[in-house]
């Protein structure tokens, strides 16, 4: 039982990553993108 509870919260977290992530990007939306710093 502990092992179920387990994975349920690392896809709980997993999921919630993913939908900040999808925020993040703009929904392949480029106007919607936060800049990104890439010559640093």
């Amino acid at each position: 039982m502990d092992s179920t509870n387990e994975f349920l919260n690392k896809l709980h977290d997993k999921q919630q990553k993913d939908e900040q992530n999808r925020k993040r990007q703009g929904k392949n939306n480029p106007s919607e993108k936060l800049p990104t710093n890439r010559n640093k």
